[in-house]
C-alpha cells in the first residue's frame, strides 16, 4: 500500500468511501458508483479520480488532472496571500499645547495612515507641570477624534498610562 496523501485532496487509491457520487472531465454528473469502478473510468480517460467535496454524503469526485489540479490550487492560495493586506499599528506623538500647524501637520499623517488602512495610536506625552492639566489633553484627543469621525472610529478611548494619554483609531 502506497503512503498516505500528506497534504491536499484525496485521489484515486488514497478515497476510503465504497461509493462516491462521481463528475466527469465535462462537468456531467454520471450518478453514484463504486469507488473502484470511477477509477476505472477515470483511468480509461487518462485523468485521476480526485475528491473535491469530502464531506458530502456520499463523497463527490471529479476526473481531474492531480497535479494540475493541486497546482492550480496552490496559486489561488498564493494570490490570496499576497492580496492581503496586514493592518500594523502607527503612533502619532503630540503634547497637550501643540501648536495648529503641527496640529495639522499631524492630522495629514494621521488621513494618510488611515486611508492606507492603518490603526493608529495617538500618544499624548505630559512632562513636568502638565501632568496636572490633564483636561488639556482629554480636549486635544477630543478635537482629534471630531476631526477624523467621518473616516474612522474610536478603538480604544483615551486612557492614562504613567505621564501618557493613550488613544487607538482604527479605519471605518
Amino acid at each position: 500500500m502506497a503512503p498516505p496523501v500528506k497534504s491536499g485532496p484525496r485521489y484515486n487509491e488514497f478515497i476510503q468511501s465504497p461509493k462516491v457520487r462521481v463528475i466527469d472531465g465535462e462537468g456531467e454528473n454520471l450518478g453514484v458508483l463504486n469507488t473502484r469502478d470511477a477509477i476505472a473510468q477515470a483511468f480509461e480517460v487518462g485523468l485521476d479520480l480526485v475528491e473535491v467535496s469530502p464531506n458530502a454524503d456520499p463523497p463527490v469526485c471529479k476526473f481531474l488532472d492531480v497535479g494540475k489540479f493541486r497546482y492550480e490550487a496552490q496559486k489561488k492560495a498564493n494570490l490570496a496571500r499576497k492580496s492581503q493586506k496586514t493592518q500594523e499599528i502607527k503612533e502619532i506623538k503630540m503634547r497637550p499645547n501643540i501648536d495648529d500647524h503641527d496640529y495639522d501637520t499631524k492630522m495629514k499623517a494621521m488621513h494618510r495612515f488611515i486611508e492606507e488602512g492603518d490603526k493608529v495610536k495617538v500618544t499624548l506625552r505630559f512632562r513636568g507641570r502638565e501632568l496636572s492639566h490633564q483636561q488639556l489633553g482629554m480636549n486635544l484627543l477630543r478635537r482629534v477624534q471630531e476631526d477624523i469621525a467621518e473616516i474612522a472610529k474610536v478603538e480604544a478611548y483615551p486612557r492614562m498610562e504613567g505621564r501618557q494619554m493613550l488613544m487607538v483609531v482604527s479605519p471605518k
